[in-house]
């Protein structure tokens, strides 16, 4: 039986992509990896800045259900709810790109720059997403709180609008900019249709994970990688996002779909495990948060799975993609 790649496509799930660049006022340091120390700077001053329940745990939140902390950040999934009933909490619609680099002592007038993702509903309070990082900049960032300021905000994504008029994100794509402190809200909004449509078909494709990659198959962290392990974890995220932050219950046929997904096989693995923690201010302890990175190549009949393959390019794969982690580029053989 051939599964038309269709049925992979969501109608209403959609994607942007924004630029956010910093500029410390003083030295920042901050770690190797900086996803987690820029996903949990936001989240405090998030709350602060926000919350009109100070020192009150979300979930015993009057307000929960109509908090946009709550919904962006904690993300509790309603009482009728028809999916992921058993879980505390749904993904994110979030995702933050740390940039890449290992230096980790930024001076005075260095720019920091990383890239924020926001999928569905969450687009519409972009907003909030820059006053915070702007008010993160007085509180500071890393070891030792240092103070920066957010200089720019440009739209990754030039083109439509979100209500699908032709234009540009104010002059040379800045949606915000420290001059003139103007919001612009013109920046492109791109559909899952878009992301599919361009691309092909190959036979044969080359991953290339670019930060810790954590996939979870019988209730363990996937080590020696299979390509039903992504495909798994990608119809996960993909449903779970369209259904909670884009209002879509997709009707996907995920039995054969992943049937299929272990007839494709993994011709060659150059992965190796990346070790790193974080702190976590909630649980107090510093948490191991290690990961696959490197390259895997897939080959078999792949036409049903790339549309959520491309989708991941976007919107990463695995746990804590929030902070960054699940990144990773189609590369042409």
């Amino acid at each position: 039986m051939k599964i038309e790649s269709i049925q992979c496509v969501p109608q209403k799930l959609t994607i942007s992509r924004f630029q956010f660049n910093l500029l410390p006022l003083e030295e920042i340091h901050l770690p190797i990896y900086k996803g987690s120390t820029l996903r949990g700077g936001f989240g405090h001053a998030f709350k602060r800045v926000v919350c009109i329940q100070k020192g009150k745990q979300c979930n015993d939140c009057m307000v929960k259900s109509t908090c946009v902390y709550s919904y962006i950040f904690e993300t509790f999934p309603p009482d009728d709810t028809e999916i992921l009933r058993l879980y505390k909490n749904v993904p994110h619609p979030f995702v933050i790109e740390p940039p890449l680099t290992s230096q980790r002592i930024f001076k005075k007038g260095e720019e920091i720059t990383f890239t924020l993702v926001l999928i569905g509903k969450t687009i519409q309070y972009l907003p909030y997403f820059i006053y915070t990082f702007d008010e993160l900049g007085r509180i500071g960032l890393g070891r030792g709180k240092g103070k920066f300021h957010l200089k720019s905000v440009t739209s990754e994504i030039e083109g439509a609008g979100g209500d699908g008029n032709s234009e540009n994100a104010g002059d040379n794509g800045i949606i915000y900019s420290d001059e003139n402190k103007t919001l612009h809200n013109h920046f492109r909004v791109m559909t899952a249709k878009e992301i599919s449509d361009s691309n092909n078909s190959p036979s044969e494709i080359k991953i290339e994970f670019l930060t810790p990659t954590r996939m979870v198959f019988d209730g363990r962290l996937v080590g020696r990688l299979e390509f039903h392990h992504m495909i798994r974890t990608l119809l996960r995220r993909v449903s779970s996002l369209s259904y909670f932050h884009c209002g879509e219950l997709l009707e996907l046929d995920c039995k054969a779909l992943i049937e299929k997904a272990e007839n494709i096989k993994c011709t060659d693995r150059d992965l190796r495990w990346y070790d790193w923690q974080r702190y976590s201010a909630r649980q107090e302890t510093k948490m191991k948060m290690g990961g696959l990175i490197g390259n895997a190549v897939f080959e078999g009949d792949l036409e049903e799975f790339m549309t959520l393959i491309a989708l991941g390019e976007f919107i990463h794969v695995g746990k804590g993609t929030a902070f960054g982690l699940g990144k990773y580029k189609i590369r042409e053989m």
